[in-house]
């Protein structure tokens, strides 16, 4: 039995930027209905959203029929819960908040098995290898994971190369939303020393040959980043699509007459 494609592979193989989406629901459903949406990659997060390793597994299971390359972001550089996420089958992992070379360091060991890290051995008992079915899956196993870690405070950004020069990094996502606010420029993503941070962090990532993603759901900002160096970006999430579209029926839809009483509410 062969696994798909890593999100590293893809990137590798890819003529183009990646597109992605933020599935936050924590929904199966939502997620199925986002894979078959032609959208290169989604991710799947632990970080801010309510998921655990079950519902995790299901929305794996969602999306395996569909080409979209699923990525889940851990919570923490966490070797426990990382063990726990790579075993139930996330080939592809992302995780935040890495701010320096050591914890880079961590989260690559956390992903390989020894001698080069130190990933507890149960992929006969677990979804990762098929329960055996993947051969020579523990040997293997390099080559069927990739791992990328977000950059989101300005200490990540100063050494923001030497994060991405560590073995085992497939590649970094920036994350202009925390950066703002180790910035002090809460809620500020869009200030210019903000969008410089993130230019700086790209070149500095770029240098070492390693691709280098971004967030951002604003359509032009997104396609400056992308115009900037960015291989791979998220430009929009599940919650926030179905949180505007549903405004947008609403403000076709309902009156605003506030003296008609509304009975649904």
């Amino acid at each position: 039995m062969q696994l798909p494609l890593t999100f590293r592979d893809r990137l590798a193989r890819a003529n183009r930027p990646l597109a992605g989406i933020w599935v936050c629901s924590g929904s199966p459903l939502i997620a199925e209905i986002c894979a078959g949406s032609g959208m290169d990659w989604a991710l799947i997060d632990m970080e801010h959203s309510p998921n655990g390793p079950e519902s995790v597994l299901s929305q794996l299971q969602a999306v395996a029929p569909y080409p979209i390359t699923p990525v889940v972001r851990v919570p923490s550089v966490d070797a426990v819960i990382i063990k726990q996420v790579l075993d139930l089958g996330a080939q592809n992992l992302l995780v935040p908040m890495v701010s320096s070379v050591d914890e880079a360091q961590r989260a690559a060991e956390a992903v390989r098995y020894p001698p080069l890290g130190r990933r507890g051995v149960g992929s006969a008992l677990a979804r990762s290898a098929r329960w055996s079915r993947v051969e020579d899956y523990l040997a293997t196993a390099d080559a069927q994971v990739s791992l990328f870690v977000q950059i989101e405070t300005l200490a990540g950004v100063e050494v923001a190369s030497e994060i991405a020069a560590v073995d085992g990094i497939d590649g970094v996502f920036v994350g202009p939303s925390d950066l703002a606010a180790s910035m002090g420029l809460l809620g500020q993503q869009g200030h210019p020393d903000v969008v410089a941070a993130v230019h700086r962090t790209f070149e500095a990532v770029s240098a070492t040959a390693k691709p280098v993603g971004v967030n951002a759901f604003d359509a032009r900002v997104a396609q400056s980043y992308l115009d900037a160096g960015a291989s791979f970006a998220l430009v929009g999430a599940d919650v926030t699509l179905l949180a505007r579209a549903s405004e947008a029926l609403a403000g076709r839809w309902v009156t605003a007459d506030e003296s008609v009483e509304r009975a649904s509410y």
